[in-house]
């Protein structure tokens, strides 16, 4: 989940001309790869906005890290190998500027004579039959394993680690046969033909990864990891792209193809959803987030293809597919429980990813809601939709519609155009700074809303959550600075304070275009609240916390030992808005109401607890490990049960958009899906209530000094 969207800066003073002209040495490196790692060795020294020494200590990160990357499990190295490879561990520094690159060969040519010798240890193990009767268990949280002494550990590893593949289709298996029994035409196995069966799965699997290993992981492709490790020590947001991987990243960001509409990432070994496209098969099920590993993928109802092994690029061409056809994904979702969700393949529709909003009618009360997903802006086309915009056309209808507050909802909006998060800010002030940016050498430039008018000055709240980042995080960060409204959600947003922008290799100059070289993804700035604290690592703490399920999943910044740290500047100058309500009695309501229903106790005991599960050992048991899963499953159900309101909210579209796209069902029914959506959304229940408090504060105010006006006369 770390690489999400970036901000798009365009208003910042900052020129781009000097990539363009930038001198290189007149040394020419004697290889491809010397020369890509020199172009970005100077890029991250002379343009990052926080560079780390790169010397013995930052070599010694970056081995750490490739070392990782190449084998995870650590099923492949042994405690030998590292040692014979550490006399490279002080040396890429020594490459990045400049010396002959042979780091990443090495550990790479020894990986492959590992592999091989794995290739054979896997069906040596697989060629018996497993027991599933003894008390032993695996360890599969692989920052618990250490790399093994010898190669009995390490064959025993292996054994372990196959034996529960296995054990998890075998369990399949005989709960596949239980429900059928008796079913006509359904023949029933006997336990050692399933065993035997099971196993044979487990074989085409690892056949499968052995033999992407040799045909998909050559000395490029290890290259590309190798840089990577470079560029995420600097920072996580700070990417290498080679040529085909930026051809694949502008394609997922043209939103032209026929697939599910979810930026995929390789992760040591797995295939990791980071983005979900707004509108898109992913989106619309409601049963895909960022984080989730795709294991399988299946087409229609046949035998879906495990991705263990798969890169990127591999795994688009499975999950892609021609319109309208079916694709099952089998995920593994961050607390360790798994899902197979269907999905019909679609272009993505970008109208629905634009600003929507309708009416919660609450005690007496219109409250208006309005659900942005991202901060999108058309820079192609000065037609095209931005969502300051759209948001500006949404609060105009629901003043018209003559609600008594507003909610917006910034939950899992990755971020955007900073101009729209700056210009948005601008609709609920009269004028002021939103918004402080700084590169690495100059002043913070301050970014104002100028315009005095304020198109809505009504109760406001602004729903966020963990996955709540850049863009989100100014808007949030500006209206609870102004004290403008109340932020409800999580107890702090994702935390990306930085802004990257994308720049080309290019032989003797960097451009903003793709490269033949690659092109690097790279943080130049960073943002400052106008209270002078940055939003990096911490984010936006919310006035009012809401327990929720993210919570203790370790996803957000902070939780990336190689993010920026959290620092301040100077405060901006600006007027803080006069709320007529006091937020401590605000808090004080919404924390008794949380209190006395069980629910959200609930939800904080079951979220703390399936995040313990996948630290512990597994059982390698048969009846242990059904029990464990019985409960895991009955947990999970009663936390998606817990989610959902008892008794519905009124929710419904505005009065002129019942049916405003009465002229394509498909996308009406979705529209209608959504508004059902967040009738059951206990979350935004919570900030109604909250938004309704404000309201009656205000009343009160207003019938005090009404009061007070008339003994005046």
């Amino acid at each position: 989940m770390k690489r999400l969207p970036f901000v798009i800066l365009i208003v910042v003073a900052l020129s781009f001309v000097a990539f363009q002209t930038m001198g290189k040495s007149n040394t020419v490196p004697p290889s491809k790869y010397d020369k890509v790692l020199r172009l970005v060795g100077e890029m991250l020294m002379d343009y990052h906005f926080n560079p780390q020494d790169i010397n013995d200590d930052f070599s010694a990160k970056v081995f750490k890290k490739y070392i990782k990357e190449l084998d995870p499990e650590k099923t492949f190295f042994q405690k030998g190998d590292i040692t014979i490879l550490r006399k490279y561990e002080a040396r890429i520094d020594d490459e990045i500027k400049g010396s002959q690159v042979e780091s990443f060969l090495a550990a790479g040519k020894l990986f492959d004579q590992r592999m091989e010798e794995a290739a054979l240890l896997y069906k040596e193990i697989l060629a018996k039959p497993f027991e599933f009767t003894s008390d032993e268990d695996v360890q599969l949280d692989e920052d618990k394993l250490d790399f093994t002494a010898n190669a009995a550990e390490l064959k025993e590893r292996w054994r372990k680690k196959l034996k529960f593949s296995v054990l998890e289709r075998y369990a399949d298996l005989l709960e596949q046969r239980e429900k059928n029994k008796g079913k006509e035409g359904f023949v029933v196995k006997p336990d050692e033909e399933l065993e035997k069966e099971a196993r044979e799965k487990v074989i085409k699997t690892y056949d499968r990864y052995f033999d992407r290993f040799r045909a998909k992981f050559n000395d490029d492709d290890k290259f590309n990891v190798f840089v990577n490790a470079i560029t995420t020590t600097m920072d996580p947001h700070t990417e290498f792209f080679p040529p085909v991987d930026k051809r694949y990243f502008d394609e997922e960001m043209s939103g032209t193809f026929y697939g599910i509409g979810a930026t995929l990432q390789y992760d040591e070994g797995n295939i990791k959803i980071t983005s979900i496209v707004t509108g898109s098969p992913a989106y619309k099920s409601g049963e895909l987030q960022p984080g989730d590993v795709i294991q399988k993928v299946g087409q229609g109802s046949a035998e879906p293809v495990d991705l263990t092994g798969y890169s990127v690029t591999d795994a688009v061409k499975v999950i892609r597919g021609k319109q309208g056809t079916e694709v099952r994904l089998t995920v593994k979702k961050a607390d360790g429980t798994f899902k197979v969700v269907n999905l019909k393949r679609e272009k993505i529709v970008q109208d629905e990813a634009y600003a929507r909003s309708a009416i919660v009618n609450e005690n007496g009360s219109k409250i208006g809601y309005i659900f942005l997903p991202e901060f999108y802006a058309n820079f192609d086309d000065p037609n095209g939709n931005r969502s300051f915009t759209d948001v500006a056309k949404e609060v105009n209808k629901l003043k018209e519609e003559k609600v008594d507050g507003i909610v917006i909802d910034l939950r899992n909006n990755g971020g955007g155009s900073l101009y729209d998060v700056v210009q948005m800010a601008g609709l609920f002030i009269d004028e002021g700074p939103i918004v402080q940016v700084k590169d690495r050498d100059s002043k913070p430039t301050v970014l104002k809303d100028k315009d005095r008018n304020v198109l809505y000055n009504g109760p406001l709240a602004v729903m966020v959550n963990e996955f709540s980042a850049s863009a989100s995080e100014i808007f949030a960060a500006a209206i609870q600075d102004y004290g403008r409204g109340i932020v409800i959600g999580s107890t702090s947003t994702y935390g990306k304070g930085t802004v990257q922008r994308n720049i080309g290799l290019g032989e003797n100059a960097y451009s903003m275009s793709n490269s033949e070289l690659g092109t690097i993804k790279l943080t130049l700035q960073k943002f400052y609240r106008i209270n002078g604290g940055s939003t990096q690592m911490r984010g936006v703490t919310s006035d009012i916390v809401i327990p929720d399920n993210l919570e203790y999943l370790k996803l957000r910044e902070k939780d990336d030992p190689d993010a920026l740290p959290w620092d301040e500047i100077g405060k901006a100058s600006y007027n803080q808005w006069k709320p007529g309500y006091d937020l401590t009695t605000i808090k004080q309501l919404s924390n008794q109401r949380v209190e006395n229903d069980p629910a959200f106790k609930v939800i904080q005991e079951t979220t703390e607890w399936l995040s313990k599960q996948n630290e512990k050992p597994r059982s390698l048991n048969l009846e242990k490990y059904k029990e464990y899963q019985k409960t895991i499953i009955a947990t999970s159900k009663q936390l998606e049960s817990l989610l959902k309101l008892k008794t519905p909210l009124t929710v419904s579209a505005l009065p002129k958009e019942a049916n405003r796209w009465a002229d394509d069902k498909a996308k009406q029914d979705r529209f209608n899906n959504w508004l059902k959506d967040r009738q059951n959304d206990i979350y935004l229940d919570q900030a109604v209530k909250v938004v309704n408090d404000i309201i009656s504060q205000q009343n009160l105010a207003k019938e005090s000094s009404d009061n007070k006006t008339k003994k005046g006369f």
